[in-house]
């Protein structure tokens, strides 16, 4: 029987595993956090503690400068003698472990990663900390799924779990966490992916608001604003106009980003990269000087700019300098995340933009922004409306959230080739395709493309009169696989074109001899997907297609090339163009009706007494 779903009661062995990594991921997330906090506090405010605070408002004066250079240079000998893979912002190299290594990840990048992207983003890095958790939760889960016998599918909802969790558990966002690895990390939407993830990422949340109770964590979600009135009428058209503008200033970062790491590569040869994050650390502390609010994790500085409380000015010098330290600093090699930087600058363009739109506050506008940038950056639209939905509880915003996050995406997808998170891993020889559809192998069936013209031989008969009989340009020739019928009509073996061009010289052995006896089929009942891997499994690339109810009845041949009708039939839905209706042909079949319907009211009202 076909059904809707592949997904098998094996998935809840899993559960349990989803539940530990969720509770693991929280942890390390929230352990993360801490160690942001103690380096900020203790290098630029001189005190121990593990509260999360902003450089903002530090009076170190210039001589901070060299607080993140100094933090440069330690991600920068952390990476060249411990792991080179705790480079970068997190969410590319989860890409690439689960495209290409298994989704197996080194247990050590699980404990230097943290502490690498703790040490930059301490040291007043313009960073995010969800990268860097997102990679170490995923590399918790990787670990996990090691630890026991499971395929590299599994290994990678693992790995995705652990991700989802620890950004869950930072922002207290489980389901915008869940969304995240479906839409961007596990490069599918199936049950045995998206049940395990939402497991893990509702567990950390869980986990979290234990600790909230405990008056460990804030209970709040992470951007409190004020109540408004739903957004509405010409408020639509503005939320409308902020997508656009993201969607292009999309194009800006991922430029920004990867011209600064252009520009790194370039020192190849003269400079070994163990040193660019100091170069890069650099350019943050002259960026930290020009605008202090732009250093670090900045969640103060968001949650001010959804408030409403910077003017044009102030967001319009935020966006610069933290656009040019942020893409300075991973261009550099350094480790951190992307998903705060790009809140806080889809915010300021949000914001600015907020001060000529009508329909709303310059806050609530930022809120649009934030949301906007995040799906143009990441081209993960859904994502970026329920994340920015769980970071503020503001449901009056959800329908300009939409068109905003809609129209950033279309103009994303439209002027950039890749995103700045698939553009890494296609530097890297890799590709990744962002789009998920329906399979036509998945909806078309065996006896829609099978051949039923099948030539057919007797057991009985000579293998070499088989051979002249199918001569140099015979049109049977090119079946490859001939079905053996008996007498009564029934399929009793194949015979292998192979096995007819080694006997062709042979007068005396016959196709029973020679024939397989066992084998392979196919039922025209099947989709080709079954079809298509069991094919695969075999290395086969044609197999005899019969009856399921009655399996010594040859129905005809599926070959590996006619698994490719079912593409064309897509190919054909998808670039044939044609004008069905046309408005004058509806308007005159439709007065037709109302004539004929006329005519025959009026031919019942002269015929009634």
């Amino acid at each position: 029987m076909l059904g809707d779903f592949t997904t098998t009661p094996a998935i809840l062995r899993l559960v349990p595993l989803a539940i530990v990594i969720g509770v693991l991921g929280a942890g390390i997330s929230l352990a993360l956090l801490d160690m942001i906090g103690f380096f900020t506090n203790l290098l630029y405010y001189q005190r121990l503690s593990v509260h999360l605070v902003s450089p903002y408002g530090n009076t170190l004066g210039a001589i901070a400068v060299v607080i993140p250079v100094g933090g440069g240079l330690i991600v920068g000998l952390m990476a060249r003698f411990g792991s080179e893979q705790i480079r970068g912002h997190g969410i590319p190299e989860a890409m690439e472990r689960i495209l290409i290594n298994g989704s197996k990840v080194q247990p050590r990048l699980a404990i230097l990663k943290p502490i690498s992207s703790a040490v930059s983003i301490g040291t007043g890095g313009p960073f995010g900390a969800e990268g860097p958790i997102i990679l170490t939760g995923g590399a918790v889960g990787s670990i996990v799924g090691q630890l026991f016998h499971l395929t590299a599918a599994q290994r990678r909802s693992l790995l995705v779990a652990g991700a989802a969790a620890g950004m869950s558990a930072v922002f207290g966002t489980p389901v915008a966490a869940t969304l995240f690895g479906v839409e961007l990390l596990a490069f599918e939407f199936r049950p045995r992916s998206m049940v395990l993830i939402g497991i893990a990422a509702a567990t950390a949340d869980a986990l979290r608001m234990v600790m909230a109770s405990a008056h460990l964590v804030s209970p709040q979600p992470l951007f409190p604003v004020p109540s408004h009135a739903p957004i509405a009428g010409v408020g639509l058209l503005s939320a409308a106009a902020i997508g656009v503008a993201c969607g292009f200033a999309a194009w800006l970062m991922t430029q920004a980003v990867y011209g600064f790491e252009d520009l790194f590569k370039k020192l190849t040869g003269h400079l070994h990269w163990m040193w660019w994050p100091m170069i890069g650390g650099l350019l943050i502390g002259l960026g930290g000087l020009v605008d202090s609010r732009a250093l670090g994790v900045g969640y103060d500085t968001i949650h001010a700019e959804l408030l409403g409380q910077l003017a044009v000015s102030a967001l319009l010098l935020l966006f610069v300098v933290k656009l040019v330290i942020w893409s300075g600093g991973l261009g550099g090699g350094t480790s951190g995340g992307i998903l705060a930087p790009i809140l806080m600058m889809g915010a300021a363009l949000g914001g600015v933009l907020g001060h000529v739109l009508p329909g709303a506050s310059p806050g609530v506008w930022a809120l649009i922004g934030m949301a906007g940038a995040l799906a143009g950056v990441t081209r993960s639209p859904f994502t970026a409306i329920i994340f920015a939905f769980e970071l503020t509880h503001d449901a009056n915003s959800l329908l300009a959230l939409l068109i905003a996050a809609t129209l950033a995406h279309l103009v994303s997808v439209l002027i950039l080739k890749r995103s700045i998170l698939t553009e890494k891993v296609a530097r890297r020889g890799f590709h990744v395709m962002r789009e998920y559809a329906v399979d036509p192998l998945e909806a078309t069936f065996v006896r829609e493309v099978m051949d039923t013209k099948v030539y057919t031989v007797d057991p009985d008969r000579l293998l070499s009169d088989v051979y002249r009989a199918l001569g140099e340009g015979s049109p049977e020739r090119r079946q490859r696989l001939y079905p053996v019928i008996d007498d009564g009509g029934r399929l009793v073996g194949v015979l292998p074109w192979s096995s007819v061009l080694a006997a062709r010289d042979d007068t005396t052995r016959h196709v029973h001899e020679a024939m397989i006896l066992s084998f392979a089929v196919a039922y025209p009942d099947e989709i080709l997907r079954s079809v298509a891997d069991r094919m695969a499994s075999l290395g086969l690339g044609v197999l005899p297609v019969v009856d399921r109810a009655n399996t010594d009845r040859l129905d005809g041949l599926i070959t590996q090339f006619d698994l490719l009708q079912a593409r064309q039939k897509l190919l054909e839905e998808e670039r044939h163009a044609e004008r069905v209706l046309t408005l004058e042909g509806m308007t005159g079949r439709r007065s037709q009706e109302i004539i004929t319907a006329v005519a025959s009211d009026t031919s019942s009202n002269e015929e009634a007494p």
